[in-house]
């Protein structure tokens, strides 16, 4: 799929208020950040993936549109977001192979078919370093990768080795690449059955 299509995509989630202002290219670039970081981590694209809190479609679609042959989820509560994300992945042509989920994702993460059920999982500017780990522990299959999205000042304190391994995490690590930063968390023991927690709860009491 050309990146060119996508650009007009990302244009108009910009119009309708879904992106920040400015030129899209910056998104793209940044998304571009995490899609290596991944391949990276796992020796290749992902069989599987989950965009937690996509909202305007980054960084979902990019990698939507880089791995054609993985299966996508982008996991949004947002009903108009939900909407323009469904319009957006049919005229890319990735409605065979990325489903939108209008849900919660700590509920998403304690279904059937998707508790640690992605071999990666993603989060830009989703929520502070505890809510996304334990959120993201519920998706994330033993093996996988959870890729974040940092701010460039490396505090260590953020992502504490003891709190991810009490979610089945191994340490995080560090990842730069083209100047964006990211911590890079993979997934070595199943997560206990207690985590995610209900539905909101993550958020009002974190774990850390």
């Amino acid at each position: 799929m050309p990146f060119d299509d996508l650009r007009l995509v990302l244009e108009r989630a910009r119009i309708a208020g879904f992106l920040g202002p400015g030129p899209v290219e910056p998104h793209i670039r940044h998304s571009e950040g995490f899609a290596a970081a991944a391949e990276d981590a796992l020796d290749r694209p992902p069989t599987e993936f989950a965009d937690l809190g996509t909202g305007g479609g980054i960084p979902g679609l990019v990698l939507g549109v880089r791995w054609a042959d993985s299966r996508g989820a982008f996991i949004e509560t947002g009903q108009r977001r939900c909407a323009w994300l469904r319009e957006a992945v049919q005229e890319l042509g990735l409605g065979g192979s990325v489903s939108i989920v209008e849900d919660r994702a700590e509920a998403v993460g304690r279904t059937e078919d998707s508790r640690e059920a992605f071999e990666l999982v993603t989060a830009r500017s989703f929520a502070g370093p505890a809510v996304t780990a334990e959120i993201a522990a519920g998706l994330v299959r033993v093996g996988g990768v959870l890729v974040v999205s940092e701010p460039p000042d490396r505090d260590p304190d953020r992502w504490p080795s003891d709190g991810l391994q009490g979610l089945g995490f191994a340490p995080a690590q560090p990842v730069e690449v083209s100047g964006a930063h990211f911590v890079v968390v993979r997934k070595t023991e199943s997560t206990p059955e207690r985590f995610p927690r209900g539905i909101g709860r993550p958020t009002k009491r974190p774990i850390w």
